[in-house]
């Protein structure tokens, strides 16, 4: 499975995208401690010293966020387009 990450997160894991191998079916949940067991410091950026991910984490599915599927609950197969977006803020006054 195909794991896209942006903005900060790609420091963290060195590059564009990860790829959690011999993945079958497993949950968003799932996805995500295989993840902070491969990259430990990914968990921080995406929790920002709170239980669950952060609300400005955004995690989606095929372009779905998953926040609108079933949450973390979310089943995930392998084919599926799965990209993580951080918080991303700027621009001008």
């Amino acid at each position: 499975m195909e794991i896209k990450v942006y903005a900060t997160l790609r420091p963290i894991v060195g590059a564009p995208s990860v790829h959690l191998n011999g993945a079958s079916e497993m949950t968003v949940a799932q996805m995500l401690a295989a993840l902070y067991e491969k990259f430990p410091d990914l968990k921080p950026e995406l929790h920002k010293g709170r239980e669950d991910l952060h609300p400005a984490i955004h995690i989606l599915i095929n372009g779905r966020d998953m926040r609108y599927i079933d949450g973390q609950q979310t089943r995930l197969s392998p084919g599926d387009e799965v990209r993580i977006f951080p918080p991303v803020g700027g621009g001008r006054r």
